[in-house]
């Protein structure tokens, strides 16, 4: 084998080479056609190309199925949006109606009979029956009590008695006057004993008059032996019975008789309102009120304003009044705490919604007006009050108004009106007062 010898590195180099090849082809075993080609620089080179651009190329094929993927979620997502949007917001809505309502001024009261008796002994004495039971409703003249009246009649007997000895001597006198007056026609005795007679049959008929009145005196004695009801009304419970003594100058209560029918309710009225309540006093106007019960709810009896007190409690600002009711049912109990509704006047022809339409925004009040299914915010003045229903000012009779989904609505709202708009109920805001929650707009 020959050794080519180039000087210098490269010489060096191409040496090696030639001798690694020659070695290779004397040792190998495998046919050349067989073999790889030998590894060089630029093969190196196109292997790193090839495999960056099939990275990139799966990279992209990644990113367009990442793409592709949120595309179709956002088409799928927007979809399902899409089929779930309403075509407007739901809402009930109510007419506004022209009618009539109340103007009342609430307050408190109480249940106060026109007479309250409390019957107490008026003799000394044992009682011997009570006729009455508890929580009866007796009539002016019925019994009630007896006290042992025997000891009062035997005084009447001894004073009818005297009486009628002095009735008698004042007779006698009175015969012997009329003898001496024929006496002195005839000039048969001295004017000084017809005189002394007309004195004395002057005494004996003062005598008399003196005995009629013991008499009198000794009858009412036992007249209050039999206690009745001096009015109509119902007993309360028992507070004797037979066998009790009772003193005259006592204190102990015998009966209590209330009078139910009629009965009057005590309120009160502010001082501020009493301007309007006076002027319809003044037209002899007939004022109804109504009274509820303890919790405002439910009506009990329907009266009429009576009369006010002469002057205004300094210490509440307010006056009294008394209202008069029938009470025919028994519905109002003496000393009841009700509520009381004084109809103070009626408007006439005002605009009506229900209260429940008007929103507040601070101070200001306004309601949503549907048009052609969109809703349009609309200032309004809202006035009296009554069973739910409001007068107002700034919209017309007809106008539909949302009553619902406040909370959803804004002003150019498109709305869906889920049922026929349902008129605003205006019974009851009549001159009769009939119904609760009235109030009188600030």
């Amino acid at each position: 084998m020959q050794c080519l010898r180039v000087p210098g590195p490269r010489g060096l180099e191409l040496n090696k080479e030639t001798r690694l090849a020659s070695d290779m082809d004397e040792h190998s075993a495998i046919a050349p056609d067989h073999q790889l080609p030998a590894y060089t620089p630029e093969h190196r080179r196109h292997t790193g190309v090839g495999i960056f651009i099939w990275s990139l190329l799966v990279l992209l094929l990644v990113l367009a199925f990442v793409l592709i993927y949120r595309h179709h979620e956002d088409a799928k997502k927007q979809a399902e949006a899409a089929a779930h949007v309403a075509p407007g917001i739901t809402v009930t809505s109510a007419t506004a109606q022209k009618g009539n309502i109340g103007v009342y001024l609430d307050s408190i009261g109480t249940v106060t009979p026109v007479y309250t008796d409390s019957i107490t002994a008026q003799v000394t004495g044992l009682i011997v029956a009570v006729h009455y039971t508890e929580g009866q409703r007796v009539n002016k003249g019925d019994p009630l009590i007896d006290i042992d009246p025997r000891p009062y009649q035997a005084t009447l007997l001894e004073a009818q008695g005297t009486l009628e000895r002095d009735q008698n001597v004042l007779a006698q006198a009175q015969m012997d006057l009329q003898r001496y007056r024929d006496a002195w026609d005839r000039k048969a005795i001295a004017k000084q004993i017809l005189d002394d007679q007309e004195k004395l049959v002057l005494q004996d008929e003062g005598t008399v008059k003196n005995d009629q009145g013991t008499v009198q005196y000794d009858q009412v004695q036992v007249d209050f032996c039999h206690i009745v009801a001096p009015i109509a009304g119902r007993v309360g419970l028992r507070l004797v019975d037979p066998g009790n003594v009772v003193q005259t100058a006592g204190t102990v209560t015998l009966v209590v008789i209330t009078q139910i029918e009629p009965i009057t309710v005590i309120f009160t009225i502010p001082e501020d309102s009493l301007g309007p309540v006076v002027a319809r006093l003044k037209q002899n106007a007939k004022l109804s009120v109504d009274a509820y019960d303890r919790s405002d709810q439910a009506k009990i009896a329907t009266g009429q304003l009576l009369t006010l007190d002469n002057q205004i409690d300094t210490t509440t600002g307010t006056v009294k009044g008394r209202s008069l009711f029938n009470n025919k049912n028994d519905a109002l109990f003496p000393n009841q705490f009700i509520n009381t509704r004084l109809l103070v006047n009626t408007l006439q022809g005002v605009t009506l919604i229900p209260a429940s339409a008007i929103q507040q925004n601070g101070q200001a009040s306004f309601v949503y007006v549907v048009q052609n299914n969109v809703v349009h915010m609309r200032s309004v003045k809202p006035g009296v009050t009554n069973a739910g229903v409001t007068q107002v000012d700034g919209i017309n009779p007809g106008d539909v108004v949302a009553n619902s989904s406040f909370d959803k609505l804004q002003d150019n709202a498109k709305v869906v009106i889920s049922n026929t708009p349902a008129s605003a109920n205006t019974s009851g805001s009549s001159a009769n007062g009939s119904n609760p929650s009235g109030n009188s707009a600030p």
